[in-house]
């Protein structure tokens, strides 16, 4: 990690001529898929890269509402922002539950295979629970993010916990998902999946829940083998700008009405460390540019 800049992303020797699949998995709502998703979205496309995103929440749709908002800002307001191609799958109406798994996913595919020849980087905002078009997804990732919320309810998605120690026990059922899903990719592609949990909203005040939440999740990374990546912290922005379709990138543009804090700057810093984390290939040797 010491070979990564602040204001660029270190040369990576893998080459990869398709388009990054990003996966955004958690089973658990309210930790931030939806928010990670858009702002990773806006800010591929701010370092030049074509990015198609599909969601898969049949039932919330946040991602799709977000970037409905930011439509509608842009129309009301005639600012020119940027947008990624937004495919949105709908749930089969079929009784049959073969019938239907089988219709979403051919209806998958099909739309992760024209994003691929469209797109730099196809990011898939999952679903906050066990369904098929989740597990489908996370099969056909390259990359796996997972936000966490810091705290043990979170945790859990991931592993079971010592109430005593707090030592772990054992993975969790989504750990236990993953794990099989990143055994079929092995089976049926050359491609690994490159698992990153990020702790998400986190708290700037430290604390000895924090601490414990830190230590678990290093050592449960060490056991089933996921890398930790730094998330956004609780900012009030992030609830502020959804209405209106904004991230922290659109700030600075002078359709934006809302004005550019010190808490931004650091959030924004937020956002490039995460990407400086994830290592994409496809960003080699490029300079950060927000």
């Amino acid at each position: 990690m010491s070979s990564l800049s602040r204001t660029g992303l270190a040369d990576i020797p893998q080459q990869v001529a398709d388009a990054r699949v990003i996966v955004i998995g958690n089973e658990k709502g309210g930790a931030g898929k939806s928010t990670v998703s858009v702002h990773l979205s806006i800010a591929l496309l701010c370092i030049g890269k074509k990015v198609g995103v599909i969601d898969l929440d049949v039932r919330q749709r946040s991602l799709t509402r977000y970037l409905e908002n930011r439509t509608r800002w842009m129309q009301n307001t005639n600012a020119v922002l940027k947008m990624p191609e937004i495919v949105r799958l709908e749930a089969s109406k079929e009784r049959d539950l073969d019938r239907a798994e089988a219709e979403e996913s051919q209806r998958f595919l099909m739309s992760l295979s024209r994003l691929k020849r469209e797109c730099d980087f196809i990011i898939i905002d999952a679903p906050g629970g066990d369904t098929f078009l989740s597990r489908l997804a996370h099969m056909h990732a390259d990359t796996l993010i997972t936000p966490l919320n810091d705290s043990f309810v979170d945790f859990d998605l991931l592993g079971d916990v010592n109430p005593q120690t707090l030592e772990v026990l054992r993975p969790s059922f989504y750990s236990e998902m993953v794990w099989n899903c990143r055994k079929t990719k092995a089976q049926t592609s050359r491609r690994p999946i490159d698992w990153v949990v990020m702790r998400n909203r986190m708290s700037p005040l430290a604390a000895r829940n924090k601490e414990r939440v830190g230590g678990a999740l290093e050592h449960l990374s060490k056991r089933i083998g996921f890398r930790l990546a730094p998330g956004l912290s609780e900012r009030v922005i992030y609830r502020e700008l959804f209405p209106a379709g904004l991230t922290l990138l659109d700030l600075s543009e002078s359709a934006s009405n809302v004005a550019f804090t010190m808490s931004h700057k650091a959030a924004r810093q937020e956002l490039r460390d995460l990407i400086i984390v994830l290592q994409l290939p496809e960003l080699s040797g490029l300079e950060i540019t927000f």
